[in-house]
C-alpha cells in the first residue's frame, strides 16, 4: 500500500526551555497590546484545559467564567510570533492591528489543579495516532482523500492543523484497499490498513456539502480498543471546523470523557 504519512504534534516532550509541550496553548491575537493579550490569555486557558484533559466540554462549565477573569495569572510565560514577519508595516497604527501567534506556557501543577477543580484530570497517556479514512461529496463530485493527490493537499493540511491543538497526529491511508475502506471502524481490515499507514486507530469520515446549510456536514465514526462504535456529526461549517470537530471528538472518546 502506497502511503504518505502526514504527521503533526508528535508526543509531547520537554522543550528546550524545560517546559512540557503538552502544557502549552497557542492562539491568534491582533497586536501585542494589553487588551489583546488578555483576550489571548482567556482563549489559551480554554485551549490548554481541553488539550491536557481531552475533555472539550470543560469550556462550557459555569466555573470557567471566573477562571477566565484571572486567566493571565495562570500563565507561566508567553511569547509572540509575528504572522506577517518580513512584510513591511503598511498602516499608521504600526503593529496595533498586526496579527501575532500568542503562545502561553503553563506549570503542569497549576493546570492539573484547575482540572481537579473542574472535576477533570490530565490525559497523560500516549495519544493514539489516527488514520483518517475520508470520503468527500460535493454535488456530482465524489472522491476519497488521498495521501498524495495534489487535489487533497488543503484538506490534508487542515486536518493536521486541527490535530495539533490536541497533541495528536494523523495520517491518510491509500484508497487502494477498497475492502478495508468499506469496513466499519472496528473491523480487522480497517485496523490493518490503519497500522499500515503508521497509525493506531481508524477514524472514518464522510464530508458532504449542503447548500441548505451553506456549509459541510461531517459525520465521524471511531471504535477504540474494540469498544462500542461512536458516531458524531457537525453541520453547516467549513472543512477546517469539520476536521477540528473530528479530532476533538476523538480526543473526548480516547481520554475517557465519554461521547462527543
Amino acid at each position: 500500500m502506497a502511503i504518505l504519512l502526514f504527521l503533526v504534534a508528535l508526543p509531547w516532550t520537554a522543550s528546550a526551555d524545560g517546559f512540557d509541550e503538552l502544557y502549552s496553548a497557542r492562539t491568534i491575537v491582533t497586536g501585542q497590546g494589553e487588551k489583546n493579550r488578555e483576550t489571548g490569555f482567556r482563549d489559551c486557558l480554554d485551549r490548554v484545559l481541553v488539550r491536557v484533559s481531552g475533555d472539550q466540554r470543560l469550556t462550557h462549565r459555569p466555573e470557567m467564567r471566573a477562571l477566565r477573569q484571572r486567566a493571565g495569572t495562570f500563565v507561566r510565560s508567553f511569547s509572540y510570533r509575528d504572522r506577517l514577519a518580513g512584510r513591511p508595516i503598511h498602516d499608521e497604527q504600526g503593529t496595533y492591528d498586526r496579527p501575532h501567534d500568542l503562545t502561553c506556557r503553563y506549570d503542569p501543577m497549576v493546570v492539573d489543579e484547575l482540572l481537579a477543580g473542574l472535576g477533570s484530570r490530565p490525559w497523560r497517556d500516549a495519544r493514539p495516532s489516527l488514520a483518517v479514512f475520508l470520503d468527500v461529496r460535493r454535488g456530482d463530485s465524489r472522491y476519497r482523500v488521498s495521501p498524495d493527490d495534489p487535489r487533497d493537499a488543503a484538506m490534508r493540511e487542515s486536518f493536521a492543523l486541527g490535530a495539533e491543538p490536541m497533541a495528536m497526529r494523523v495520517s491518510f491511508p491509500s484508497s487502494a484497499d477498497v475492502d478495508a475502506w468499506a469496513a466499519g471502524p472496528g473491523a480487522p481490515e480497517l485496523a490493518r490498513a490503519a497500522k499500515a499507514a503508521g497509525a493506531e486507530l481508524a477514524l472514518v469520515g464522510k464530508l458532504i456539502w449542503s447548500d441548505a446549510d451553506l456549509g459541510w456536514t461531517g459525520t465521524w465514526r471511531l471504535a477504540a480498543a474494540g469498544k462500542e462504535e461512536y458516531v458524531w456529526t457537525v453541520r453547516g461549517v467549513n472543512f477546517d471546523e469539520a476536521f477540528r470537530v473530528a479530532v476533538r471528538g476523538a480526543a473526548q472518546i480516547l481520554s475517557g470523557n465519554g461521547s462527543p
